[in-house]
């Protein structure tokens, strides 16, 4: 029915904006009824006096029932203004963001008012760019929002901020940014509408107050009541909740349907980009940026880099053919003055909220360009990984085991390395290698195929033994390792036997062994490589320690800074900045990329990185940087993709030689001495 004819589309806003009016009366009386109920003491204790007055409600017993009344209606009162006061002045939370002002952005926001005017309605109060790819509407209309506004004028105060996410202007053209922002630019006009304004503050309100009793500087006696506030806040918020989140649903279906009569076409192709400007930027984050972050440098051009990460993915799928071919067209960070400064505040941004770093750069939080990215981090990477691993390996005593002199020994080279996690793996545990003991895992064998190949007839050198022999069977220790007593049912076309005369007797046999429960096969077997198990834990912790060093600075660094904004009293103006960034709420880093790391995927990145330092030093190979996969080795000019599984053989299963080929092929000395730092 929706956008079928122009009747439809506005019949659909109609229904939209009606729905979601209904809902936001739906949320106000839930505020009508927690106030009646507040002010209920006091309404009887009103009746009661004007029961006394008139000689209704006279004796004794009534006026002790009016001073309990009156009473219970000013604790009753004093509760009720208390938790109204904090939802009214509790700070709502905001997302950060870099705010533009008009002067930073006068094309962008022109663009925005354009699109404001066709859509007849409100135009949004300001522009704030985030570093994520989602745009959305933001009331902040609360005065401890207006006061960090970048914005000079006082027009539009009552209106929501347009928030816009920073990797569309770099990867959108001009009018698919439009066509994408066009039903979210149409939200303005139901958030204009005073009963859906009233609902959203009182839910913004109830949200703020349900976090005051966590905010830092409460004394105790504060931090109780806090906690009392919080709590009648979050009945409210389950009585509103249903109500609140439907009355939202009929603003976007509002917005929708308002926006269809705008540039639908080149929305359509415009979602595309949305999908695909996502993944690029997930994808640049994760394995490009990451990497900067945890070596103190931050990438001072992530939105520019998004644009060649998606190029390269377009190149690489041909899902995503075509795509490139748009760069052609007008991008739509050309609507911004200064797009470098713009980009540059989202990076330093989007380090914050996913790593956590420092808010202002510094000796140790410093940028980095694009064009020295491959010297400045992923060398700077490789060598620091390669000389934890060797610092480790000294802790672990590794040296003059396998290496000649104590000197030698003792030199950062890959040699080290590789002789430290070549042992010899352990031999899988089977019927003719399982030792006799009563601890052995027993085997359950049943055979129903007419087809039988015997298990040992490839792990004993010297070849299969005699399964017919009693003792052969005795010998290597497979009557003990299956366990075979009175449990054992052995039966052939119901004749039963004790025996086994022939091994082609085995393809018509069932043998039901009784497994015990009690035995743990994980802690039975062994790892296949201990000394790779070992380094692996000795790393984590090293790297546990100073990960716990690094947050402990930027703590630190981070209370200097509020200290120094408190002692501002904060005077500083902000009207006249062209770019300004609002802060994060909570603890950093708000959303964390990666989830911690095994200690065999440490391990196996900083064997890599020591193979890259070897290769680097004594062969022609380069650091380089590749956009969707991050820190890559060039050999030759061309990335050298295979050297992930040979490592992985070598710490997994202590197997050096997949990685011995590919050291000749390649020419990497692994007995020379790495550069470290």
């Amino acid at each position: 029915m929706y956008g079928v004819s122009g009747t439809g589309s506005v019949v659909g806003e109609e229904w939209g904006v009606r729905a979601a009016r209904s809902r936001a009366l739906g949320v106000l009386r839930v505020r009508g009824r927690a106030l009646g109920l507040a002010i209920l003491p006091a309404a009887v204790a009103v009746v009661l006096y004007a029961g006394g007055v008139t000689g209704h409600f006279t004796g004794s017993g009534w006026d002790v029932a009016r001073w309990v009344v009156t009473v219970l209606a000013l604790v009753v009162a004093l509760a009720a203004t208390a938790v109204a006061l904090v939802v009214a002045r509790a700070r709502p939370a905001a997302t950060p963001t870099v705010e533009l002002s008009e002067t930073a952005a006068p094309d962008l926001y022109r663009l925005v008012r354009d699109l404001a005017d066709r859509l007849d309605v409100p135009a949004p109060a300001a522009i704030a760019l985030t570093p994520d790819c989602d745009s959305w509407l933001e009331d902040r209309t609360h005065r401890a929002h207006r006061a960090r506004r970048t914005t000079g004028d006082g027009d539009g105060d009552g209106a929501p901020v347009l928030v816009i996410g920073s990797p569309f202007l770099w990867w959108m053209r001009v009018g698919e940014l439009r066509a994408v922002l066009a039903p979210v630019v149409a939200g303005t006009g139901p958030a204009a509408h005073p009963d859906i304004a009233a609902a959203r503050r009182f839910v913004r309100g109830l949200d703020a107050a349900v976090a005051v009793p966590r905010a830092p500087g409460l004394d105790p006696l504060r931090r109780l009541g806090a906690h009392g506030v919080g709590q009648v806040a979050r009945v409210l918020l389950r009585a509103c909740r249903g109500h609140a989140a439907e009355m939202e649903r009929g603003v976007a279906v509002a917005g929708s349907e308002r926006a269809q009569d705008v540039d639908y076409g080149v929305r359509i192709v415009a979602q595309e980009q949305v999908g695909l400007a996502y993944a690029g930027w997930d994808r640049l984050l994760t394995r490009v940026a990451l990497p900067a972050w945890r070596m103190g440098r931050w990438p001072s051009r992530l939105d520019a880099g998004v644009v060649s990460a998606l190029t390269e993915l377009s190149r690489r799928d041909r899902l995503a053919d075509g795509f490139s071919s748009r760069l052609g067209e007008r991008p739509a960070c050309d609507l911004l003055e200064e797009p470098g400064a713009v980009d540059e505040a989202t990076s330093l941004l989007a380090a914050r909220l996913f790593h956590g770093g420092p808010a202002e750069p510094g000796p140790d939080w410093s940028p980095v360009d694009w064009s020295r990215y491959p010297e400045e981090v992923v060398d700077r990477k490789w060598r620091t990984d390669a000389a934890r691993l060797h610092q480790v390996l000294d802790g672990l005593g590794a040296a003059g085991s396998r290496a000649g002199s104590p000197s030698a020994a003792d030199a950062p080279t890959l040699t080290r390395v590789i002789a430290h996690l070549s042992t010899a793996p352990t031999t899988p545990l089977t019927a003719s290698t399982a030792p006799s003991s009563p601890t052995t895992t027993p085997v359950a064998v049943r055979s129903d195929s007419t087809d039988f190949t015997d298990p040992t007839d490839s792990t004993d050198p010297a070849g299969p033994a005699d399964t017919t022999d009693p003792a052969a069977l005795g010998a290597t220790g497979t009557t003990d390792a299956l366990d075979v007593h009175d449990d054992v049912d052995i039966h052939d076309d119901g004749i039963h036997d004790d025996g086994i005369h022939d091994v082609d007797d085995l393809q018509h046999i069932d043998i039901d062994i009784d497994i015990d429960s009690d035995i743990d096969i994980d802690d039975e077997m062994e790892p296949v490589n201990p000394a790779a198990e070992a380094l692996a834990g000795a790393l984590s912790a090293l790297l546990a320690r100073e990960e716990a060093a690094r947050e402990a600075r930027v703590a630190a660094a981070t209370a200097r800074a509020a200290e120094a904004a408190a002692r501002s009293g904060g005077q500083d103006d902000r009207s006249g900045a062209a770019v300004a960034v609002s802060g994060p709420d909570g603890p950093l880093p708000l959303f964390p990329l990666q989830p911690p790391r095994s200690g065999r995927d440490l391990l196996a990145d900083h064997v890599t990185a020591m193979v890259c330092c070897a290769a680097v030093d004594t062969a022609e190979a380069t650091p380089g940087l590749d956009w969707l996969d991050g820190p890559a080795l060039l050999v030759g000019g061309e990335r050298a993709s295979d050297l992930g599984p040979r490592v992985l053989a070598l710490v997994e299963d202590g197997d050096p030689e997949p990685l011995r080929v590919w050291l000749a092929r390649t020419g990497v000395r692994p007995e020379k001495p790495v550069r470290l730092v």
